[in-house]
């Protein structure tokens, strides 16, 4: 289990994908992420598992499946 402190963003790969960009520049792709995770902008803290045998088309960093969440601060736009 990790905790990561940071951004929402949508990238624009493929269909889309979406990810958390943490405080320290590390990009993880948020597998099945939960539709009030899905708003570029949030400031977020998630705790998760990371999931190494999972290959995703976006390969944008580690992929992390959320298990909790809680909004720090809402500066999104909803996508």
């Amino acid at each position: 289990m990790i905790t990561v402190i940071g951004g929402i963003e949508h990238k624009g790969f493929g269909t889309g994908a979406w990810a958390l960009v943490a405080e320290d520049g590390a990009t993880y792709e948020l597998l099945d992420c939960p539709r009030d995770l899905r708003q570029v902008g949030l400031k977020v803290k998630v705790n998760g598992t990371l999931n190494d045998d999972v290959m995703t088309l976006a390969m944008i960093g580690k992929v992390l499946n959320v298990n909790s969440f809680e909004i720090l601060e809402n500066r999104s736009s909803v996508e």
